[in-house]
């Protein structure tokens, strides 16, 4: 359990809870902590090696242990990476003479021969009835043999990790920053949260919790200890409701309700009561989610309750017995019936969804006088909205094309991507620039006067967190649409993963595709070797874990793209396997080493996600010639069986054009449009460290900032949205 807690903040704030123990002579115990910790790429920061010199050395062991555990699944150390040809990269042969040898190695089987040359009579050959392919023939002992040490380089990658607070005020803050969070948290952050919850439901709370999804966890820890829940929807109880029953709290996927204690039916009906009561317009807030309504009665059986009769309308509501119409189809009748101005009147007494609705608002109005509505209403709503919907409607607005038949990417809140023509009107240029203004006066305004601000070049082109969704769990993953720079001369890609019961067999996949997106070359199980670099060979089964490997000499790539990917050929999908997760190395040309080593990894992302090809993250290079990535978290759907990198290079490059031709709202825009009177920032050179408190953004803490410092890194990075 303290192991488990610990990894909570080190993973989200890369500070080690301060240490204790009985005082001693811990300094030896330290460094070798701190020189096992280099290994896979961290150390000490200099005053957490400080305190834990003083410790006894036995707690440092200790210590020592836990933090090493975790960090190796961080960086994706903690399992065995071997490859399918042991010298990887050297000696990796042409792919037609690979099937060959492994054609002689089943006609030289007895127990393979007959079945090889049916096959062989026919003219198709299935490669996985081959007894020698798809399966590691060597231990990893055997192939660690093969490899010498990795040479170290300036380049490979240290995160430090800093000295925090006692564990339980370190935890406290953490669940304070998660539940307050101002954008929607991913999967594994809910799951984060519903832990910290659970400990600190007593503790201080957050001033606010204005993300629904976060409510619902913290409601569920307040109802199990017996505390109030905060409801003021209905919603509010139904996503309590599906919380309590292990259910999705964003309502996306029906939760199948439990049988519920007498205690938790009083808790949900007597909330629902009063929320009603207060405000029975909110009654319109039942239907669409009806169906849900109707099951949560089943369970809940409000008949059973006289004393809360509204609560039992919320169910009158669901069945259809009484009628409560819904905000959204009071406006779409409107709009249906052509009278724009009236649902601009109506949504104005909802800012939030009035700005949603903007652009179908300005496509629809038909005159002067109705546009104007229109902006003069935004105009006067934006103080009223919440900074998330203020960017993500600034950034849509940017990237808000003029010309019909554009290509429109649309991706889903799990992350599935499609592409399709964008056919709608344009939005007129004069008012696009008027609501862009009215926009970024609102932002500016809500942004805090900064009197030292310092910034690492390298951040100022990740995009901001509009959503949590839009970022897979990991190190050194960044949010979607983000571009951090490469540096290096080989580019290692690698994926493992681990089934669960199944067969399963997962492709590493690199496409190539030049300036117009169209393909180069790509290397895959069917492409072993290429001009660009080579495949580290085929695994298709993995009961005991599995990895791919994919090396690419930078140099010698001859395109402008290259997006690695991992296709799904059979077995379970992501989010069924055991394990999953997907990764890139940078070393430089003289660096040897393991197929896998942890220091030169420059980031890990877990692979959970729906459909059957996954795609991480692309490879720009720039008109400079420098290679950047560029963060993409997206699956696409893919076929049941089969996934190919041949099969599906077309829609990748399709999708990829309209991924890649998009601009985000980045930390460089937002520190532009700093308040008013903020003296300008300050690139950081890297290794200065100012002396005083200062607001700092970078990709990751500098050691010696003052200790009054506000820190902003990719792990906190929601905090520059504006309230």
């Amino acid at each position: 359990m303290l192991q488990s807690l610990e990894s909570l903040v080190i993973r989200h704030a890369r500070r080690l809870p301060s240490p204790t123990g009985p005082a001693g002579e811990g300094d030896v115990a330290a460094r070798q902590f701190d020189a096992a910790l280099m290994s896979v790429g961290f150390k000490l920061s200099a005053e957490l090696l400080e305190r834990l010199s003083g410790l006894c050395e036995g707690a440092v062991v200790d210590i020592a242990v836990r933090t090493l555990a975790t960090v190796r699944e961080m960086v994706g150390d903690h399992v065995r990476h071997n490859v399918y040809f042991i010298d990887f990269p050297s000696n990796v042969p042409e792919t037609f003479d690979f099937w060959m040898s492994c054609i002689a190695d089943a006609l030289a089987d007895d127990a393979s021969r007959a079945g090889t040359l049916d096959q062989l009579r026919t003219g198709v050959v299935d490669l996985l009835t081959l007894p020698s392919y798809g399966n590691y023939r060597h231990t990893y002992a055997e192939m660690l043999a093969h490899h010498d040490e990795l040479i170290a380089a300036a380049g490979d990658r240290m995160t430090v990790l800093h000295l925090g607070e006692g564990l339980m005020s370190e935890l406290s803050a953490l669940y304070r920053a998660l539940a307050g969070s101002s954008t929607p948290l991913g999967e594994d952050g809910l799951g984060d949260l519903r832990v910290l919850a659970r400990l600190c439901v007593h503790d201080p709370q957050p001033e606010a919790i204005t993300v629904r999804e976060n409510r619902a966890i913290v409601n569920e820890a307040r109802v199990k200890a017996d505390v109030p829940p905060l409801l003021d929807t209905v919603t509010d109880v139904l996503r309590l409701a599906c919380a309590l029953s292990g259910g999705d709290v964003s309502l996306g996927a029906p939760t199948r309700f439990r049988a519920m204690s007498r205690r938790v039916r009083r808790v949900l009906l007597g909330g629902l009561d009063a929320v009603v009561a207060a405000a029975p317009a909110k009654l319109a807030d039942v239907p669409p989610y009806r169906e849900v309504w109707k099951r949560l009665g089943e369970r809940l059986h409000p008949h059973e309750y006289p004393q809360w009769p509204h609560a039992a309308e919320v169910f009158a509501v669901a069945r259809g017995e009484k009628r409560a119409r819904s905000f959204d189809s009071r406006v779409e009748e409107l709009l249906g019936a052509g009278d724009v101005f009236g649902a601009t009147q109506l949504l104005r007494t909802a800012p939030g969804r009035l700005l949603r609705a903007l652009d179908h608002l300005l496509r629809t109005a038909s005159t002067d006088g109705e546009r104007e509505a229109v902006v003069v209403a935004v105009e006067e709503a934006v103080t009223g909205v919440s900074g998330r919907v203020l960017l993500s409607v600034r950034e849509h607005f940017h990237n808000r094309g003029e010309d019909p038949g554009e290509r429109r990417v649309f991706v889903n809140r799990l992350g599935r991507a499609w592409i399709g023509s964008d056919d709608r009107p344009p939005v007129p240029s004069a008012e696009r620039k008027r609501l862009v203004a009215a926009l970024d006066g609102e932002i500016r305004r809500r942004l805090p006067a900064v009197d030292r601000l310092l910034i690492d070049p390298d951040v100022l082109d990740v995009a901001l967190p509009l959503s949590g969704k839009a970022t897979a769990s990991g190190l050194g993953v960044l949010p979607r649409g983000s571009v951090s720079p490469v540096e290096g001369d080989l580019l290692r890609f690698f994926v493992y993963w681990k089934q669960t019961r199944h067969r399963t067999d997962y492709d590493l996949s690199a496409l190539v595709l030049d300036a117009d997106y169209r393909t180069v070359s790509w290397l895959s199980y069917t492409s072993l070797t290429e001009v660009e670099g080579e495949h580290s060979g085929d695994i298709t089964d993995a009961p005991e874990g599995a990895s791919e490997f994919i090396d690419l000499r930078l140099g010698a790539v001859r395109g402008t793209f290259v997006v690695p990917m991992v296709n799904i050929f059979t077995g379970e999908g992501f989010e069924d396997v055991a394990e999953s997760f997907f990764g890139f190395m940078l070393r430089d040309a003289e660096q040897r080493g393991r197929p896998f080593e942890p220091h030169t990894v420059r980031m890990k992302s877990e692979l959970r996600g729906p459909g059957r090809v996954a795609l991480p993250l692309v490879f720009l290079r720039g008109s400079d010639g420098r290679w950047r990535a560029k963060w993409l978290h997206l699956y696409l759907r893919g076929t049941p069986t089969a996934n190919r990198v041949e099969e599906n290079q077309v829609s990748v490059a399709r999708l990829l054009r309209g991924v890649v031709e998009r601009e985000q709202l980045t930390v460089r825009r937002l520190t532009e449009m700093t308040a008013d009177g903020a003296t300008g920032p300050t690139l950081w050179d890297g290794t200065t460290v100012p002396e005083g408190p200062v607001a700092f953004i970078g990709l990751e803490r500098p050691d010696g900032l003052h200790p009054e410092s506000r820190v902003i890194t990719p792990e906190n990075l929601r905090d520059l949205i504006p309230d």
